[in-house]
């Protein structure tokens, strides 16, 4: 009697990637709106940060040590509290367009602006938070060393939010599959 080995499962298929455009079947109505649905959850997420910063700044005026502060640091301070501000008024302005245009039949053109309002509204939450770190470190450290220091963190955001994802997003334009691996 021959023994016959027991049957074996398939191998298993490879991962397919992403597929680069919209989901199956999704309409551009529909992917404007998921688009959309996406960018405001987003600048959720961003604006806890601005009101933070801002909550901390606002802090900073009544505290006694504040009146110890060089004129050069209250300008820093008022700047970058002016920043935080303007930060949390632009990323609140998609928001705002969204609900004003509320079932108006351009909502790909809101996406549009909505995402060029939220990359402005990085520069501001970025150069608000550089001046926060400014201000404190100029009090600990000194102007020569804050200065250093916040050119670093400037230079971070900058690599981070707006370097990173031009570099990722240049080759998936050019058809690269998958974009940089690194």
């Amino acid at each position: 009697m021959t023994s016959t080995p027991p049957p074996q499962d398939p191998p298993a298929p490879e991962p397919r990637p992403e597929p680069a455009g919209p989901p199956a079947g999704e309409s551009p109505a529909a992917r404007a709106d998921r688009r959309l649905v996406e960018l405001l959850q987003e600048l959720r997420v961003l604006q806890t940060g601005v009101q933070i910063v801002f909550a901390f700044l606002l802090g900073v005026a009544f505290t006694p040590r504040f009146a110890e502060l060089g004129d050069g640091q209250q300008d820093i301070y008022v700047t970058t509290l002016l920043l935080a501000v303007l930060a949390s008024a632009v990323f609140a302005t998609p928001v705002a367009l969204h609900r004003g245009l509320f079932r108006h039949p351009g909502k790909e053109r809101i996406v549009r602006v909505s995402v060029r309002i939220a990359q402005l509204g990085l520069v501001l939450l970025a150069s608000a938070l550089s001046g926060a770190v400014l201000l404190v470190l100029d009090v600990v450290l000194g102007t020569p060393a804050a200065v250093v220091l916040t050119v670093v963190v400037a230079l971070v955001f900058a690599g981070l939010w707006f370097v990173l994802p031009w570099a990722v997003r240049r080759p998936l334009r050019d058809g690269e599959p998958g974009g940089p691996t690194w």
